[in-house]
């Protein structure tokens, strides 16, 4: 039998990877766990029953950044305008966005920078692995969204590029 603390760890860890299901069977116990969308769906099967968790979304501390947010209204519509035409590269993951590969290293890409679907814009830590993220769009890098050491979430928009 899996414990609650177990399918905890699994469905956390499987929220920090790009990996969309995962399968375990211990002792007769299977656990299916499935990542449709943002939310997580886990079953746990024996014989005869079946029980279903879905986790509640955790409550975030807000942090200066967020304070500031609220402070500001959100932008204009001249602003999501302007932003319409842009691709919005995001993070496929939960970790620590990284822009140079190492501390004395100059960043991979700077605002008006032309990249290609091979350039590497950043690096994503995630469970003490480095993680290079391709462009996968050619363009020019028009705004960073996040700053260098800052934690990112699953889906968080990190660059915008005017594509080519």
């Amino acid at each position: 039998m899996f414990k609650i603390s177990e399918i905890k760890e699994l469905v956390k860890l499987l929220d920090q990877t790009s990996v969309h299901e995962l399968e375990v069977e211990n002792e007769g116990f299977r656990l299916s766990i499935r990542k449709p969308g943002k939310t997580e769906v886990v079953t746990v099967q024996t014989a005869p029953t079946t029980h279903t968790y879905t986790p509640v979304p955790a409550t975030i501390p807000v942090t200066a950044a967020a304070e500031a947010t609220a402070a500001n209204p959100a932008p204009s519509t001249d602003a999501a305008s302007a932003q319409a035409g842009l691709h919005k590269i995001v993070s496929p993951m939960v970790g620590t966005f990284y822009a140079s590969p190492s501390p004395e290293a100059g960043a991979f890409v700077k605002t008006g920078d032309r990249v290609n679907e091979r350039s590497v814009v950043c690096i994503l830590e995630a469970m003490k692995l480095m993680n290079e993220l391709e462009a996968e769009v050619s363009g020019e890098i028009v705004q960073i969204l996040v700053e260098n050491g800052q934690l990112v979430e699953y889906g968080q928009p990190l660059f915008l590029v005017k594509p080519e």
